[in-house]
């Protein structure tokens, strides 16, 4: 039991130590992070330095960061979102795998590598484009709110569509499974999908609701993970891709008001798993093979790459998309898939493919995975005339001009209200859930999060918002938000609101743009007012309210400078005017 636990320490060091030297190498590079994992998995796997071993077992595991991730991708979206894609989706997605496949499987035929029932399941395993791979290179470059993102991710969604016919053609091709269509099946999956629905639509919320009222972050982190892997499974016995499901729950949480929360939870599973996973795809490269056959797999690898690019890029200015939006499009998604090993295991299995066809062609498209970010790296340069300005194209839409308020007590409601029917934006977040329940009541769309992390008020677009307001009702989280954004975004408008004197105080030393302090205004209007019924003259009370200001803040900095008892002979010093006092 020892040892194998000192195996496993010894094989999860490894993979952090590739990660932690290769990642940084290859960024510094400008290569990407993708690179620099694909790298490591290389150098550590069995065709390099063999110090980690078992990539199927590692491969397996590595899959749970592609399904967080699709579900994260899925917490972006809308229903309404996804809807206005369909023709994108339906389009160029469906375009693209038809002539894609078709084309390969006519290539594989004409060159005798295979007869025709077979080299139609390989050419549209192939024409599937790496959805983990593809995404995180856009993620990391902040492109999937482009115009050409959009389109690669209508693509790949309408991919993980297809998975589910190419699995039931495989053993039907192959005469395994020739009884025509499995009904039983198909009314499993359609169930198991309706269930998810329902289920996401009425009852994930109120569970949510439930935990975050409990206050624990690490119940609320378990539980968001839970999800993810329950409906993955559920849809994965319903015979459909784990990851489809994964993203289906995110579209039907993408709604709801915890959904940052639950995304910033996330986040960093899905980065480590989602790194192991090209790792895994590394360490999958067969040097061996690929040097016994070299001009198979190269000119193989490449001929993928250029057939698959030249058929995107064809297609999607046949449907008039502008050239660099093609070009990109279609050098982000040049690569095979992962998937295509899952389809290559099968077709061995019912023997559709030998095992040497299916060696060769994974290593084809694990090549064309690496040669996905110098692809894409050129389609940029090329997509920009020379001495062309960037400004202005293919900007991320939406987002640009928002408030973020961050708490949404007895302020942050009365400034959401004013903001938005002043026609501003508002995304607005709250940590305690009876906050979020009131705001429901009264028709405010306010998220589940802590605002004192960073990563929270970066997903909820603090690095977009023209304002960031913060409203908590705790001073220790208003200090901790207004340090971490002046670090990570010293350009933002921060305006903060101060519970107290002391706390203004304490504000000051952190550099927020403007601070409010809580009860100051409401005091001084209920002061105004007192005045005005005890007969004082308006100009009269104008001008003693405007000495109050200035002594205040002559006692606020003498504070700052001595200490909290200082300036205390201000708080009774007389005011004068220079009109004559008109008293009751």
């Amino acid at each position: 039991m020892a040892a194998a636990e000192s195996d496993f320490l010894i094989q999860a060091a490894t993979y952090l130590g590739a990660a932690a030297v290769a990642v940084p190498v290859f960024n510094r590079l400008k290569l990407g992070s993708i690179l620099g994992y694909l790298a490591a998995g290389v150098a550590v796997g069995p065709s390099g330095l063999n110090l980690l071993h078992q990539p199927e077992g590692v491969f397996h595991i590595a899959e749970l960061g592609v399904v967080l991730f699709l579900f994260v991708i899925g917490l972006e979206l809308s229903l309404s979102r996804l809807w206005s894609m369909r023709k994108q989706i339906f389009g160029l997605g469906l375009a693209q795998m038809a002539v894609t496949g078709g084309a390969i499987a006519f290539i594989f035929v004409t060159a005798g590598v295979m007869p025709a029932p077979a080299a139609a399941i390989a050419g549209f395993s192939l024409a599937f484009s790496s959805t983990a791979f593809a995404l995180q290179w856009m993620k990391d470059r902040g492109e999937l709110s482009t115009g050409h993102g959009r389109q690669s991710f209508s693509v790949l969604l309408f991919q993980d569509l297809a998975v589910i016919p190419l699995l039931a053609a495989v053993p039907i091709i192959a005469g395994a499974g020739g009884e025509g269509i499995d009904w039983p099946a198909l009314a499993r999956a359609a169930s198991v999908v309706g269930a998810i629905i329902l289920i996401g639509k009425f009852g994930l919320d109120r569970l949510f609701l439930m935990v975050a009222s409990a206050g624990s972050r690490e119940a609320f982190a378990a539980t968001a993970l839970f999800i993810v892997a329950l409906v993955s499974l559920a849809v994965g016995w319903a015979g459909l891709s784990m990851a489809l499901g994964a993203f289906l729950a995110g579209v039907l949480l993408a709604e709801s008001s915890f959904k940052h929360q639950i995304e910033t939870d996330i986040e960093p599973f899905r980065g480590l798993l989602l790194g192991l996973f090209f790792i895994s795809i590394g360490m999958r490269l067969d040097l061996t093979l690929i040097v016994k056959y070299w001009p198979v797999v190269i000119g193989g690898a490449v001929g993928l790459v250029a057939v698959k690019s030249a058929i995107l890029y064809g297609l999607a200015r046949l449907m008039r998309a502008p050239h660099a939006k093609a070009l990109k499009t279609a050098a982000t998604l040049s690569q095979g898939g992962e998937f295509s090993f899952v389809v290559f295991t099968l077709g061995v299995g019912a023997a559709l493919f030998t095992n040497g066809q299916a060696s060769v062609m994974s290593a084809i498209v694990t090549l064309s995975m690496m040669m996905t970010p110098p692809m894409a790296m050129m389609a940029a340069r090329m997509a920009r005339e020379p001495g062309e300005s960037a400004d202005g194209l293919e900007e991320p839409d939406g987002g640009r001009d928002h408030a973020l308020i961050v708490g949404f007590g007895r302020m942050g409601q009365i400034v959401s209200q004013v903001l938005m029917n002043s026609g501003v934006e508002i995304v607005a977040i709250d940590r305690n859930p009876g906050h979020i329940r009131n705001a429901e009541r009264l028709g405010f769309k306010v998220y589940y999060g802590d605002g004192a992390r960073l990563d929270m008020l970066m997903n909820a677009g603090a690095a977009d918002a023209r304002a960031i307001v913060l409203c908590m009702d705790d001073p220790a989280s208003v200090n901790r938000a207004v340090t971490i954004l002046r670090e990570k975004l010293p350009n933002a408008t921060i305006i903060a609101c101060a519970h107290d004197r002391l706390h203004e105080i304490e504000l000051r030393k952190l550099g927020p743009d403007v601070i409010v302090r809580e009860t100051l205004e409401s005091s001084i209007l209920m002061a105004r007012e007192a005045l005005s019924r005890m007969g004082f003259d308006g100009g009269v009370i104008e001008d003693y309210i405007q000495q109050f200001r200035k002594l205040d803040r002559e006692r606020l900095l003498a504070q700052i400078d001595a200490g909290p008892e200082a300036g205390q002979h201000l708080l009774h010093q007389r005011y004068i005017t220079s009109d004559k006092e008109k008293a009751r």
